[in-house]
């Protein structure tokens, strides 16, 4: 099987492409600005704001299975109508999709949140993400919308840097005990990102890791693992400063975790082990 991994670069995208390959898929990865050295992967340039481009590698890969890793921020033109290129183009080259999307396309008024939830963003990245997913299955019903937490592993997520860097003093800033989410290995989202891409699966799905942490909580438990001196990482409240957002978003992953032999392990399983 050929496999085209969208945001190839990124930390999200890095696995999957490992994997893939680890699965005997014929892999190709597009990337922004540059692309991973080290991997295995043909690469091709991409920006899904050029229609043209995108048919372009399409048309060259001609990919069975799409999964789009893209992270463009607040960019409307990237985030939003960029993943709806990506599905119309699917479409015409009969490919399957799997989108990433982001708990960010809801606000935390109601805590919980399954796969039945309409979003209620209170961002412009997740007003975007949101935007994203509904064009997306607008084009290509048949395509699969997951969306997920804080990705964790290995040391290398925003994340963990943040709190090496906080510990070592080289950052300003503290990790909030009132922002809560599910955070996920990027071993395990990518590895149930392309089991999904293998089921008959189709729409909204949500891989999150089990357990519910804040941003503190989960920075005590990288520090512990990592030998890191905990009393040194700074907390506050989100609720008291000026940045935007939900504080406390938990993904309900029950429905899709039935479909799945891949185990959504919780932050205090997989941060027991060293980066």
């Amino acid at each position: 099987m050929t496999t085209l991994i969208v945001g190839g670069s990124g930390f999200l995208g890095t696995e999957l492409i490992r994997q893939a390959i680890a699965a005997g898929h014929t892999t190709a990865a597009t990337y922004a600005t540059r692309p991973d050295a080290t991997s295995q992967a043909v690469w091709y340039p991409l920006d899904l704001r050029d229609t043209g481009r995108l048919d372009a590698v399409m048309a060259e890969v001609r990919p069975h299975l799409v999964v789009n890793a893209s992270s463009g921020g607040a960019d409307w033109a990237v985030t939003a109508e960029g993943p709806v290129r990506l599905a119309t183009a699917a479409i015409k080259h009969g490919s399957r999709l799997v989108h990433v999307s982001s708990d960010a396309v809801f606000s935390g008024a109601r805590l919980h949140y399954d796969e039945t939830c309409f979003p209620d963003p209170v961002t412009p990245y997740g007003a975007a993400k949101a935007a994203a997913e509904t064009g997306i299955l607008a084009v290509h019903p048949e395509a699969v919308v997951a969306r997920t937490s804080l990705i964790i592993g290995y040391g290398r997520s925003e994340h963990e840097r943040a709190v090496h860097e906080l510990i070592a003093g080289t950052r300003n800033g503290v990790l909030f005990t009132d922002d809560i989410r599910c955070p996920v290995h990027v071993t395990d989202l990518a590895a149930a990102l392309l089991e999904l891409a293998s089921l008959d699966a189709v729409g909204i799905h949500h891989l999150a890791g089990a357990d519910t942490l804040s941003r503190h909580e989960l920075g005590v438990l990288i520090a512990k693992r990592d030998g890191l001196d905990v009393s040194r990482l700074p907390t506050g409240l989100r609720a008291h400063s000026t940045l935007p957002g939900a504080l406390d978003v938990r993904l309900d992953c029950q429905a899709t975790q039935r479909k799945l032999s891949t185990t959504l392990r919780g932050a205090r399983q997989f941060c027991t082990t060293p980066a």
